[in-house]
């Protein structure tokens, strides 16, 4: 028979005391001494047992010398405080401790740090308060930086998120940097995609971006100018947690979002020729974790977002411009600086002003209200980016400055400027010698104003193949490449008219007429009129 257990004997004992057997019949039938019958009828419940008295340890010794290191931490910088593998270094290296290992000097960390804290009035451990949320109310914000590899190199960005709290419905965008132009565009992307504005708090870090200054320990804070403009136009209502880590627990949700996001999507670190194809991947990734669990719960994070969604307020229905301007002059190597960083515009602009307008990850130059140049935004400071086309008025009047020309350098890294254009360069030279091989280059590479990258690409190699280097016919094969591919001519928003035509050609023209099947005119009734010489 299985063996019973102490309160299943108890229990035996008290039904047959009850039936009437005596304490001897007791101790017989179920074999136990007289003072287990005594117990078993005065309890239903067995005593407990009672507790050895612990076990000397090898540890025991060094016990003193650990809570003095721990009482020493208390007041130590945060993060030069010990770690347990420092602390059992000492401990061999300062007091002689030789055979007590690692996980033992652990477990008595384990247990004592706590208790120091608390024996040196520092407070009890940090305690964490459930809490509701209401829905289509409450929602937290931050930033979190992301490693991508942008065309090739492996770059930091900033991640943008913005989680509503009640349904976990998260909005994320990947922006060049975290500045005030990439905080104000994450919030109004999020607003579009999530249909509405929050009827309550929206928490914040002390950001830059919408904090000027924090004031002393309260959670007054000096706003932004532009961040109060923001605020008004959407009606959102910023809470601004506690500086430090104390204020990142007040917005857990999203601090744990941001984690999350990065591990289940951008791991192994995602490969991406421009952000904007990087933030299609991440808007397909938020849509489908509409369909996942959070914890326990029984509901998906899109169905819980279908309760809230109904209770957002309407967005306004007047844009806000989330990009900054700027109105710089440009120099004489025709380029502009906008935030320490250098870009190119037109030569024609050579010593105007110009306006700026920048955004998170690109920036647009306008003369006047014509835009003249789109760039996107550098990463890191003090750089340069130049579009090999603005220097094309200049490069024909200066064509020694050609070969050693950074635009060159960077189209070539950006692979505007491909093989096919070097290798037809290289022949046209050769043929036509330097001056006029370049000249002619400069002509081809004007092509690419009018007609697509591929189809000018396509018409460089074609032109090489058949060994004609000449601009015309480089403009013709690429137009044959253009009607193979069906494509439609572009229209030129400047001018109102098919940029292909621009590149019509003598020879392209006498190919579309029709065949002519006419017989020769007769010239036999105009012979009379000849009058033969009379010779003197």
């Amino acid at each position: 028979m299985p063996a019973i257990s102490r309160v299943e004997l108890y229990a035996a004992i008290r039904r047959d005391a009850r039936a009437g057997l005596s304490g001897w019949a007791l101790e017989r039938k179920h074999g136990v001494g007289r003072r287990t019958v005594l117990k078993a009828l005065s309890s239903a419940w067995p005593e407990a047992r009672k507790k050895l008295p612990p076990r000397p340890s090898k540890i025991d010794p060094f016990k003193l010398v650990i809570d003095g290191i721990l009482r020493a931490d208390l007041d130590a910088p945060r993060k030069q405080r010990h770690t347990v593998k420092r602390i059992a270094d000492r401990l061999r290296d300062e007091h002689g401790m030789s055979d007590v290992s690692y996980q033992v000097v652990r477990a008595y960390v384990a247990v004592r740090r706590p208790q120091v804290r608390i024996e040196a009035g520092r407070g009890p451990a940090e305690v964490f308060v459930p809490q509701t949320h209401r829905p289509g109310a409450e929602v937290e914000v931050d930033f979190g930086d992301v490693v991508v590899r942008l065309r090739g190199e492996q770059v930091t960005c900033v991640l943008f998120a913005f989680r509503m709290s009640f349904s976990g419905r998260a909005v994320h965008r990947i922006f060049a940097s975290g500045g005030q132009e990439a905080f104000f565009e994450g919030h109004v992307h999020a607003l579009r995609v999530l249909g509405g504005v929050p009827t309550g708090r929206v928490r914040y870090d002390n950001l830059k971006a919408a904090v000027a200054q924090v004031l002393g320990f309260t959670r007054a804070r000096v706003e932004t100018e532009r961040w109060t403009a923001f605020r008004s136009h959407y009606g959102l209502e910023a809470f601004y947690c506690q500086p430090g880590i104390g204020g990142a627990h007040e917005k857990g949700g999203v601090e744990g979002q941001i984690g999350w996001f990065r591990r289940n999507h951008l791991v192994p670190v995602p490969e991406v020729d421009s952000l904007a194809e990087l933030n299609v991947l991440v808007e397909g990734w938020d849509a489908d974790d509409e369909a996942r669990r959070i914890g326990t719960r029984p509901h998906t994070i899109g169905e819980h977002f279908a309760v809230e969604a109904p209770l957002l307020k309407p967005l306004p229905v007047e844009p806000f411009e989330t990009g900054r301007w700027f109105t710089p002059r440009v120099d004489r190597y025709s380029q502009i600086t906008v935030r320490t960083n250098r870009y190119s515009v037109p030569v024609a602009l050579i010593g105007r002003p110009v306006r700026v307008l920048l955004h998170a990850s690109e920036l647009v130059v306008y003369d006047g209200r014509t835009e003249v140049a789109r760039h996107e935004r550098l990463l890191a400071k003090a750089g340069t980016r130049l579009d090999f086309d603005h220097y094309l008025e200049a490069l024909v009047r200066k064509l020694g400055a050609l070969p050693a020309a950074t635009a060159l350098d960077q189209a070539r890294a950006t692979g505007m400027f491909t093989a096919a254009h070097d290798a037809w360069w290289a022949a046209a030279r050769k043929v036509h010698g330097d001056t006029a091989g370049t000249r002619a280059l400069i002509e081809v590479l004007l092509l690419h104003r009018h007609m697509p990258h591929g189809h000018v690409v396509a018409g460089l190699r074609a032109a090489l193949a058949a060994g004609a280097l000449t601009a015309d016919a480089v403009a013709l094969e690429a137009r044959k490449a253009a009607d193979t591919a069906g494509h439609t001519p572009q229209v030129s928003a400047s001018r109102g008219q098919p940029t292909a035509e621009i590149t019509s050609l003598t020879e392209r023209r006498l190919a579309h007429l029709p065949p002519d099947t006419r017989p020769l005119p007769s010239v036999a009734a105009y012979d009379q009129l000849l009058r033969r010489r009379r010779r003197c």
